[in-house]
């Protein structure tokens, strides 16, 4: 399997499954290394303060089984740093390497998936895997491509954020859609002041309260909604990118899409500019005497013209499909026998992935952003532009 590395200065390198250490319970080895989750984080550097409570915080933000609108599953999701930090928490320069172990691994749980195995789950990424992997593909909870792979993503994440925030560069995504139902504008102060105050994280707390009705009424129902997310990056410094491949929206579209629920992605009005005239598109520039720097009246373009940014706050909104697996009787194949059956899935799943899929946007727009600073800030020092197209 290829492709588990992404950023190219800034990098992070995954691997583990969902339910991996299932078949390795009866090695004389502690719980804790039967198996499960790992990230290597190459680039990060020295003197930054990294706490295991740090990458925990991030970590319970995604961690199943807090609330009735999650998976019951019960991961503790503990992290434990094992290399690139050393005495008071501090990064040596050298990679950070920690480790997630899957404690949620059950006989019960195995076998129900092993009834399971040559059916292929509608939605889900099963007859791909056997297509590439064969006989070989991991059945037990999807494996790699379970949700669960998310947590390696959201412990590099944080340290992206450890480093990010020495920039006074603040990445934060919440919920404004659920199953059709819409919040209000959110603004970046809105967000923050409303930041995980409801279980969906929905700073609109009225319309919050809506989607969750209709969740849990959908959940009663044994059926699954999608939803949208959005990502605001605030203090990202005009001048990150690299066209014409490596364009900043594309770099951040490419981190997103990675993440297996996510559909569909779009940069500031994104599709809404199809609808508008040039005079209505364009973001205006001026003077900004007061900070003595350009800005924009508006920000239609979501922070990012040329694929650089613009210095204004990006925004990105997110699509994310319904959970794919539902205890519905759905329409499906056995790989075994090739017949054409009828079967429910009842395993442990979200009724929506939205609530629990935020901290992970934020943590691969922040690994994104964080590789492009990387990129741009190697060029500037090459390229020695002037002063005064610093200072704009």
């Amino acid at each position: 399997m290829m492709g588990n590395t992404f950023g190219r200065m800034f990098r992070i390198t995954t691997c583990g499954e969902s339910y991996s250490g299932a078949f390795r319970k009866h090695l004389p080895v502690p719980p804790e290394l039967y198996g499960g989750l790992m990230v290597i984080v190459d680039g990060v550097p020295p003197g930054i303060k990294l706490a295991a409570e740090m990458i925990q915080e991030e970590l319970d933000k995604r961690r199943p089984g807090q609330s009735k609108l999650d998976s019951p599953r019960k991961e503790k999701d503990r992290v434990y740093i094992f290399s690139g930090v050393m005495e008071d928490d501090m990064t040596t320069g050298a990679p950070v390497g920690m480790l997630i172990p899957n404690v949620d691994i059950e006989d019960d749980q195995i076998e129900k998936h092993r009834s399971y195995k040559d059916l292929i789950r509608p939605g889900q990424a099963a007859y791909t895997y056997y297509k590439k992997y064969g006989d070989y593909a991991d059945w037990l909870g999807a494996g790699r491509a379970s949700g669960r792979e998310t947590a390696a993503r959201v412990a590099g994440g944080a340290v992206a954020k450890a480093v990010l925030d020495r920039m006074g560069i603040d990445v934060i995504a919440f919920v404004t859609e659920i199953h059709g139902i819409k919040a209000g504008p959110i603004t970046y102060e809105m967000a923050k002041m409303n930041y995980r105050k409801n279980e969906l994280n929905c700073p609109d707390l009225e319309k919050a309260e809506e989607m969750i009705r209709d969740l849990l009424k959908v959940k009663a129902e044994g059926d699954s909604v999608g939803g949208v997310i959005e990502v605001i990056a605030r203090g990202v410094p005009a001048g990150i990118g690299e066209p014409v491949f490596d364009k900043l929206d594309a770099i951040i579209a490419h981190a997103i899409m990675s993440i297996g629920a996510v559909k569909g992605i779009e940069f500031g009005e994104g599709f809404g500019h199809a609808a508008l005239k040039g005079s209505e598109s364009n973001d205006t520039p001026y003077y900004d005497s007061a900070s003595g720097r350009i800005r924009f009246r508006t920000n239609r373009a979501g922070g990012i013209l040329g694929g650089i940014s613009t210095g204004e706050d990006i925004r990105i909104r997110i699509a994310v499909k319904p959970t794919p697996t539902i205890p519905l009787p759905q329409e499906t194949v056995n790989v075994a026998t090739l017949e054409n059956v009828t079967n429910s899935f009842r395993t442990r799943n979200d009724p929506s992935i939205c609530p629990r899929i935020y901290p992970v946007c934020e943590a691969m727009t922040r690994i994104a952003i964080l590789d492009a600073i990387y990129m741009a800030k190697g060029y500037e020092g090459v390229a020695q532009i002037g002063s005064k197209w610093k200072k704009l």
